[in-house]
């Protein structure tokens, strides 16, 4: 009976109280990714101060609802209303018509791929079976490229893009944040070519790439290389600022210890200056990557480069019935993307930074 008391006295802990742990790493987790709203969620339905939940709620899930929907109730209102040459404006609905018949026309596109590849294969076999020294011939498919061929050629150029003018961007701003005099004598040039638009850069990139890159010894085609080299040289200007910011703001006497420890430069780079400039330098290139996302679209249909930009400029020539429906549904797809593209990239600068990233 003692046993049994001493059993009915232990007290449980609350349910909120035993989730608390698991919830406050959940929501470490989704914030940077914008799902920080499921939080408030889980702690209402296990009774955690629900009248504060409900606000965040109401905050981080109704209000955005509530402004979509009227943005799309405005939009459906007025589009009517607008008459173009190609008609009237579409509405939401024709919108969503158009993107299924985009996503079905990849479908039907990539079962041909599969059947191409699947009649090549029958053949060759057969032809080995009649005579196994026979020369047989593997051809790549060559079809018309969907608009999610597009997206993913596009997504591919501008991380290629991003990727070097990082690689260019980031060394420079240190060495710009850590010697004065190098910073006197680059920031000319940093002012002078970073309000350049991509229009400017494109025709100069096209001629060079054009004298100088071989395509067969690379690999990569020069309409891939042209707009990567064009992201590149629009994008690296916010990473390589920001980068020189954070370095010159490091706290002097992070310096002046890795002076009385006597560390390499090397190592006082990786140790003490990256690690300190690490937030600074995550917003240059959250910046740079949203630049780059943007000068691309601009260059691919200037360019008439592989892309979305090419999609939305071939629609617009097009002329036709659906094309201002199909260009809305590129929009909405470039809107999305770059979306996501930062919503990434402050889920890394979290990762390593391990510090708040909105």
């Amino acid at each position: 009976m003692a046993i049994a008391n001493d059993a009915a006295s232990v007290p449980t802990v609350p349910l909120k109280d035993r989730w608390a742990p698991a919830l406050e790493k959940l929501e470490r987790t989704l914030s940077p990714l914008g799902l920080g709203w499921i939080v408030p969620i889980i702690r209402l339905m296990i009774g955690d101060r629900p009248l504060q939940q409900v606000r965040e709620i109401w905050r981080g899930v109704l209000i955005p609802v509530i402004a979509i929907a009227c943005f799309v109730m405005l939009w459906a209102m007025l589009a009517p209303r607008v008459v173009t040459s190609l008609g009237a404006v579409p509405g939401p609905q024709q919108v969503w018509s158009q993107a299924q018949v985009l996503w079905a026309d990849h479908l039907t596109e990539r079962g041909k791929e599969a059947a191409f590849y699947e009649r090549q294969e029958k053949r060759n076999a057969e032809k080995l079976a009649a005579e196994p020294n026979a020369e047989v011939k593997w051809r790549s498919y060559v079809g018309r490229p969907t608009f999610i061929d597009q997206i993913v050629t596009s997504l591919k150029t501008v991380f290629f893009g991003f990727l070097l003018a990082s690689v260019i961007a980031i060394p420079l701003g240190v060495l710009c944040g850590l010697s004065s005099t190098f910073n006197a004598a680059l920031n000319p040039i940093i002012q002078i070519f970073k309000p350049v638009s991509p229009l400017a850069w494109l025709p100069i990139v096209t001629m060079v790439v054009s004298a100088v890159y071989v395509e067969d010894a690379a690999g990569f085609p020069k309409s891939f290389i042209t707009s990567a080299v064009t992201v590149t040289l629009c994008s690296l200007w916010p990473t390589l600022i920001n980068t020189a910011v954070g370095v010159a703001s490091i706290d002097r006497d992070l310096i002046n210890v890795g002076r009385v420890l006597k560390l390499s430069w090397t190592t006082k780079v990786f140790k003490v200056v990256l690690p300190s400039a690490l937030p600074y330098i995550f917003t240059g290139l959250r910046l740079s990557l949203g630049v780059g996302w943007m000068v691309l679209i601009a260059a691919e249909m200037l360019a008439q480069n592989p892309g979305l930009g090419k999609f939305v400029w071939d629609e617009f020539q097009n002329g036709s019935s659906d094309s201002l429906a199909r260009i809305m549904v590129a929009v909405f797809t470039i809107g999305i993307i770059g979306f996501l593209l930062d919503r990434v990239m402050v889920a890394l600068q979290a990762a390593v930074t391990h510090g708040p990233a909105r």
